[in-house]
């Protein structure tokens, strides 16, 4: 092999090696705004993308409540619970991935890390061992409501900042999923017979 033919080589090498280790100062810094030509002033951004940021932590809180207790569920109705629980799942995990693009359609950074959501999140933190599932299904149902809570309000102060994309968000898709949700779950702490009336 000639020798400009060696060093050819090396060159197309060292195109295909991956740059690992590599490091930089964070292009836009977790707080601060870009602007987006999206015809919503800047305040009324700020304001929902610090409201999404909230219920993004709630959100991802109650979709791992969720896997948690999927996987822990117990007793008679363990099969239903373990494929509803795990479906339930799912659907928190498409609320997240709406809300932290909203973030980022309004110029924000979405939280995104599990301790910034642990520090962040205003359900109770569960315990880590294995719980009953009356007991379960009383958790889901309290973090449902924390959510439900706050995106009325969030709804509500969208509509009154103008910004009707976040408000149809949260009314089309936050709300109503998660009502849907809470009627699912909730009917199975109903005490009716299971065999005769």
């Amino acid at each position: 092999m000639a020798p400009n033919a060696s060093v050819e080589v090396m060159d197309w090498l060292s195109r295909a090696r991956p740059l690992v280790h590599q490091a930089a100062h964070e292009i836009q810094p977790f707080g601060h705004l870009v602007r987006m030509p999206i015809a919503l002033d800047e305040h009324a951004c700020s304001e929902s993308v610090a409201n999404l940021n909230q219920l993004l932590a709630d959100t991802m809180t109650l979709r791992d409540m969720y896997k948690k207790h999927h996987w822990q569920a117990t007793g008679q109705t363990f099969y239903q619970l373990h494929l509803l629980f795990d479906k339930h799942y799912d659907e928190q995990v498409a609320l997240v991935d709406l809300l932290a693009e909203r973030i980022q359609q309004l110029g924000g950074v979405g939280l995104a890390m599990a301790a910034d959501v642990a520090e962040t999140t205003l359900i109770p933190r569960l315990p880590r061992g294995r719980e009953e599932v009356p007991v379960q299904i009383s958790r889901l149902l309290h973090a449902h409501e924390v959510v439900l809570k706050e995106t009325r309000t969030m709804a509500r102060q969208a509509a009154e900042r103008g910004d009707d994309g976040t408000n149809d968000l949260l009314v089309s898709d936050v709300i109503r999923r998660n009502e849907l949700q809470v009627w699912f779950v909730a009917e199975h702490v109903v005490d009716v017979p299971t065999v005769r009336a």
